[in-house]
């Protein structure tokens, strides 16, 4: 008799069982920035989120320098360019502007963006811990392929309108030079946006076409 054949993505190795942790940890993590975001801005206003949420995001944002890890080793068959250049991005948000001009934070921006962000990666590591059991339901697969038609245009939006606040407000008590810095990061946003958005509409067309379950199961 014939030895049964493996299918690929069965069993519940050391590697799987890790993906499981790492990605249902970090949607938990950002359905509370998530969560914190929107009933301090309800019940509060923009100017009290920070208050609940600052250190919290900001330690959250930090520990995705693991996407980069993944991408770099081949756990996750991610794109290492710009998987780092969003986290890039982020980290100079949060340790850049938010960490060292606070007043910043009371903004709307401020709110938007971490509402955006937060949305984003609670839909998308949801669907990677689930896709571990390739369990994950239609309605989620497409949000992860089209949530950020939306989500993406209001994140880089408001984390542009943060930079711009401390590029044109507190950024020169720091240091000379700090506007100058943040003017540098700020051009890099017209290629980065437009880099990010066509490979995620690249990644739309290709998991939300005809065999979208099919190669859903691939998807990174």
């Amino acid at each position: 008799m014939a030895p049964p054949s493996k299918k690929s993505g069965s069993g519940f190795g050391p590697k799987k069982a890790y993906l499981v942790a790492y990605n249902a940890a970090s949607a938990v993590a950002w359905a509370t920035v998530l969560g914190r975001v929107a009933l301090v801005l309800y019940y509060r206003g923009a100017p009290f989120v920070p208050v609940v949420v600052n250190d919290f995001a900001r330690i959250t944002q930090t520990f995705a320098l693991m996407e980069v890890l993944h991408a770099l080793t081949g756990v996750v068959p991610a794109p290492v360019f710009t998987t780092a250049m969003q986290v890039a991005s982020r980290l100079m948000l949060v340790w850049g502007v938010s960490l060292p001009f606070p007043a910043l934070n009371a903004s709307p921006w401020y709110s938007s963006m971490l509402g955006a962000w937060a949305t984003t990666e609670v839909i998308r590591y949801t669907y990677f811990a689930l896709k571990q059991f390739e369990a994950v339901p239609g309605w989620l697969h497409w949000l992860r392929y089209s949530a950020f038609l939306v989500l993406y245009p209001v994140g880089i939006s408001s984390e542009v309108a943060m930079l711009l606040r401390a590029a044109l407000g507190p950024a020169g008590g720091l240091a000379e030079w700090y506007p100058m810095a943040l003017g540098a990061v700020l051009l890099t946003y017209i290629p980065g946006s437009v880099i990010l958005y066509s490979h995620m509409l690249k990644q739309r067309g290709k998991y939300l076409g005809g065999s979208a379950k099919a190669k859903g199961k691939k998807a990174q």
